[in-house]
C-alpha cells in the first residue's frame, strides 16, 4: 500500500492556515505548545525528530515546486503521519515567518526537556543561557552547543523564548539534536548542575580567570557548565557570583571583544577538546 497524497491545493482562508500564522506569537505558541519550523533543513530534521509524545511534525504546508524538489522530505512527512497540504505562494506568505521563504512550512509540537531530565543523563557538557535576550543569538549558541558535542542546553526564565521564528532559524535544525530545558530560574539550573557534579564556568570578558590559562592547568577535563549571559552587557554580579570560576577569552589581537556566539564556541570547544583528551571525562571509548 503506497503513501497517502497530500491533500489538495489549500485555501489562504482555512483554518489551519489561520491557526498556523498565530504561531507567530508567542502567547499562541505556549497555548498550543507548537511552533513553526521552516524550510528543507529544520523540516527534515523535524521529521527525524520524535518526542516522549511520539512525532514532533504534525503540519507540513509545501509548495508544489517544493514538494517536487523534496520529495523525500513529503514521502517522509506522510509517512511519520504529519498532515501534508499543497500550499500556494500566497499561503506560504501567511504561515512563514520570514521574507524569502523556502516552500516548507512546518507545524511541530513543543520538544523541549524536563531539567530533571538532563541532570539524570549526567550531562559532561552544557551550555546555559542566562539573560540572553537576542533570538538569533540565543540559536546560534545553541548550534554551536550541538557542533561541540554538548549534551544539553539551558535556557534560563530571563531568555528569550527558545520557539522564537529566529531562534529556530538560527539553530539551523540543532534544536532536535540535543535536549533542551526552558524557564529555569539561573540559580536552579547552577545548584542542580553542581549537585550532578558539573562545574560551574561563566563566561564573561571581564572575567579573573584566563581561559588559556584553564587549558594549561589541566582543570577542563571534567564536567562543566558554561554560563552566558547577555549579548551587551554580559552576566550580572550575581549570576557570576554563582559559577566556581569567572573566565574570559583572551583577545590576543586589537580586538575590543568577541559576540556572544563566538565566545561561545571557543568556549564549548575549549571544554570538548579537553574532555577528549588524554585523562578527561570523555577519554574512555565505550565497549
Amino acid at each position: 500500500m503506497g503513501t497517502p497524497a497530500p491533500a489538495e491545493l489549500i485555501s489562504p482562508r482555512s483554518p489551519r492556515v489561520a491557526a498556523a500564522r498565530r504561531l507567530a506569537r508567542r502567547n499562541f505558541r505556549t497555548k498550543e505548545r507548537r511552533f513553526i519550523a521552516e524550510g528543507p533543513q529544520a523540516v527534515r530534521e523535524a521529521v527525524e525528530h520524535r518526542g516522549a509524545a511520539g512525532a514532533t511534525l504534525i503540519e507540513l504546508f509545501a509548495t508544489v515546486e517544493a514538494a517536487e524538489r523534496y520529495s523525500g522530505i513529503i514521502d517522509a512527512a506522510l509517512a511519520a503521519g504529519a498532515r501534508v497540504h499543497y500550499a500556494s505562494d500566497e499561503v506560504l506568505a501567511e504561515v512563514s515567518q520570514t521574507v524569502t521563504p523556502q516552500g516548507l512550512v512546518g507545524v511541530c509540537h513543543f520538544l523541549d526537556s524536563p531539567f530533571e531530565d538532563i541532570l539524570k543523563a549526567e550531562p559532561k557538557l552544557v551550555a546555559v543561557l542566562a539573560h540572553v535576550r537576542d533570538p538569533g543569538n540565543a540559536g546560534t549558541v545553541l548550534r554551536c552547543a550541538d557542533a561541540a558535542g554538548a549534551d544539553a542546553v539551558v535556557l534560563t526564565d530571563a531568555s528569550v523564548d527558545l520557539y522564537n521564528p529566529k531562534s529556530v532559524r538560527a539553530s539551523v535544525g540543532s534544536l532536535f539534536h540535543l535536549p533542551v530545558a526552558v524557564g529555569v530560574p539561573v540559580e536552579q539550573a547552577v545548584a542542580g548542575l553542581r549537585a550532578a557534579g558539573v562545574r560551574i564556568l561563566a563566561a564573561d570578558g571581564a572575567g579573573t580567570d584566563d581561559l588559556d590559562a584553564e587549558l594549561d592547568a589541566g582543570t577542563m577535563g571534567g564536567p562543566s557548565a558554561w554560563v552566558f549571559g547577555n549579548e551587551a552587557w554580559g552576566l550580572p554580579e550575581e549570576t557570576r557570583a554563582l559559577a566556581d570560576a569567572v573566565v574570559r577569552v583572551p583577545i590576543h589581537g586589537k580586538a575590543e571583544s568577541l559576540n556572544l556566539a563566538t565566545a561561545a564556541a571557543v568556549c564549548l570547544y575549549a571544554s570538548a577538546r579537553a574532555q577528549r583528551a588524554p585523562g578527561g571525562c570523555r577519554s574512555v571509548t565505550p565497549s
